[in-house]
């Protein structure tokens, strides 16, 4: 499949600055959400790099999650994997 306007990722969170959260639920895997300007109108929807986007492929059950790499002068986002920077533990 590919990118479809009518069904965009949702703006779920956002601070004052900074990072945004997006939601995005489609049935392409993530092989397919990661090829160069997958998001055809990330600037019209307000995506910046840096932004997080957490993706449901719904074919394949999997959730992943993505940060906005670049956006083009054309309005295009770039998605690339995230990676968790770190992690914590409740050792009670």
């Amino acid at each position: 499949m590919a990118y479809a306007t009518t069904n965009p990722p949702r703006l779920v969170s956002q601070g004052i600055t900074g990072m945004k959260i997006w939601l995005y639920d489609d049935d392409d895997p993530a092989a397919t959400v990661r090829v160069t300007d997958y998001v055809s109108n990330a600037s019209d929807l307000g995506m910046e790099v840096g932004d997080l986007v957490i993706h449901e492929d719904l074919s394949a059950g999997l959730t992943n999650t993505y940060r906005v790499d670049s956006v083009t002068s054309g309005g295009a986002g770039d998605l690339a994997d995230a990676t968790v920077i770190g992690s914590t533990t409740d050792s009670d």
